[in-house]
């Protein structure tokens, strides 16, 4: 078992629900101690940390805040700083979609300031500040989505602020050589997760299965195992990449 001293220092950004719950107990799992970072749900984030200390050696704090804005980011590397003396790992999993889906020339300025103010901006808050202040040895691990590939109706707003982020990460990959810190980014496909299921009827759901050669939609906890890899020691020769964790979907 590791000592504290030894433990990794992780930061989650959207850590609290869906995707970004699940890396997070598998982060503590691995023996990580804990930042995680949510938007509104204080339930969640309660419920999160509690059972991540109750569960694991690990140690968790939560911080509210919304990524769009870079003082709440930087909240996130101060708690890990003043709780733990530094950060290791940042997984940027928070993420937002347009109101409803539908084509681009029926969104409106809400929508756009909406998308991009979390998608891009917060992507680009949470990488500059992951570039100042990861430790020699570290993981930074950005997410985009394979609904870029896929090209999927109606979401021209979501896969466009995605796109970006998947070239912010090949540029900072590049720009921390010397640095021995990699930075990737998972795009998962159709995941099961609350915000996706919502507004799908099961049989939607089941097409979507059924578009997946290995039959299903993905879990959580499938793109949490994608996460632990690149973070982990096996994924240290994985840099400036995106990773499609879908299933082969596309």
């Amino acid at each position: 078992m590791t000592t504290p001293a030894q433990r990794k220092v992780a930061i989650v950004a959207g850590g609290t629900r869906g995707i970004g719950a699940a890396v997070s107990r598998r982060l503590a799992d691995g023996g990580a101690d804990l930042v995680v970072g949510y938007a509104r749900d204080d339930v969640a984030a309660d419920e999160l940390v509690r059972g991540v200390e109750k569960t694991t050696a690990a140690r968790a704090v939560a911080v509210r805040g919304d990524i769009s804005r870079p003082e709440a980011v930087a909240a996130l590397f101060t708690a890990a700083e003043e709780s733990y003396g530094g950060v290791d790992v940042v997984v940027g999993c928070a993420g937002a979609h347009a109101r409803r889906r539908g084509p681009l020339a029926e969104t409106d300025d809400e929508d756009v300031r909406r998308v991009v103010d979390v998608n891009l901006f917060g992507a680009c808050h949470l990488l500059r500040a992951a570039a100042r202040h990861v430790r020699p040895g570290g993981r930074v691990l950005a997410f985009s989505s394979s609904a870029v590939a896929l090209g999927v109706p109606g979401q021209a707003l979501y896969n466009a602020s995605k796109a970006a982020v998947e070239v912010l990460t090949r540029q900072l990959a590049k720009e921390l050589a010397g640095r021995d810190i990699t930075v990737n980014a998972i795009a998962p496909g159709p995941t099961g997760t609350e915000l996706f299921l919502r507004g799908r009827s099961a049989a939607e759901i089941e097409t979507l299965a059924r578009q997946v050669p290995l039959g299903r939609i993905g879990r959580p906890e499938d793109i949490a195992d994608v996460v632990a890899f690149l973070v982990g020691p096996q994924g240290g020769w994985i840099n400036g990449q995106v990773i499609r964790a879908n299933g082969g979907i596309v």
